[in-house]
């Protein structure tokens, strides 16, 4: 009881701190995100998508900040571009274009080999979410998107099995 009592306001804390820029422009009342395709199409639809997750990994690639995350990447970034750009389609309520190319995904399961840890987790929510501020998306997407995208990031961020730190806890 008490762990997911700090669990959440870990996360509430968190949240808040990573959306703080976006909370001011929430509206009276903001567009229903997350039925249907809302966040699908919010997002400019998979011309949207593929155009924010191409930004995303331009910066990442540019910016010095972000070079750990970069180099968890394959030396190839195309296929990663391509599988967050469908995964987030269908992610965000739209064709589930992940799957029908490269079958179900666990996003836990698929980060399981790196070492992401709260810095890593960051620095990709960071990069995201200037990225995101750069689109023509309207400011409460942009909230709602942030703090989603939040989640996911809580997720994957662990220790590879591998790195021997298990066998010490």
């Amino acid at each position: 009881y008490l762990m997911s009592k700090r669990f959440i306001l870990a996360l509430s804390l968190l949240c808040a701190l990573c959306c703080a820029p976006y909370s001011a422009m929430a509206e009276d009342n903001p567009p229903l995100y997350g039925i249907g395709d809302a966040s699908f199409q919010a997002a400019g639809g998979r011309e949207g998508i593929f155009k924010l997750v191409n930004e995303f990994f331009d910066r990442m690639g540019s910016d010095e900040r972000f070079a750990t995350i970069w180099n968890m990447h394959p030396d190839d970034k195309d296929i990663s571009r391509d599988k967050l750009a469908r995964f987030l389609c269908g992610w965000l309520g739209g064709p589930k274009l992940y799957r029908e190319k490269y079958g179900s995904i666990g996003i836990p399961r698929v980060h399981q080999h790196l070492a992401i840890a709260t810095a890593e987790r960051d620095q990709w929510l960071i990069c995201m979410g200037e990225t995101v501020e750069e689109q023509a998306f309207d400011p409460s997407f942009m909230r709602y998107l942030m703090e989603q995208l939040f989640v996911p990031g809580m997720l994957i961020q662990h220790l590879p099995r591998n790195s021997g730190l298990f066998s010490m806890i």
